[in-house]
């Protein structure tokens, strides 16, 4: 089983910054994908916010796009997020995406128990 551990949620002033941290662990052949969702109360399913192949292709959603930036550590398996410019509509519960082959080589997603970033003055 993969376990993901997020990090680095927490409150924060209109225009300020964040980063969450997420760290995959478990045994695996090897991970693909990984990335970032969100989902506020109201909303029944999790955006894309960002997304990264292990070869370092990224994938961010038109909401974000120039104060968000998502990047990697293949060698650590870590993804991060590193959020400028907060605003209020970013509130939400950021949840980690990773997707692996097991150990018998099938495909597989884990989801971390997200983590609570709140922008507000």
């Amino acid at each position: 089983q993969v376990q993901l551990v997020e990090s680095g949620g927490g409150l924060v002033q209109p225009g300020g910054s964040l980063r969450l941290s997420c760290a995959a662990s478990g045994r695996i052949f090897s991970f693909g994908d990984m990335g970032w969702f969100r989902q506020t109360p109201g909303k029944p399913s999790r955006e894309l916010v960002s997304t990264i192949t292990a070869g370092g292709h990224t994938n961010t959603s038109d909401p974000v796009k120039g104060r968000f930036t998502i990047s990697r550590d293949v060698a650590k398996n870590v993804v991060y997020l590193q959020m400028d410019n907060l605003k209020p509509e970013d509130t939400a519960i950021y949840y980690c995406k990773a997707e692996y082959i097991d150990i018998d080589w099938y495909s597989r997603i884990a989801w971390g128990l997200g983590t609570q970033v709140t922008v507000s003055s």
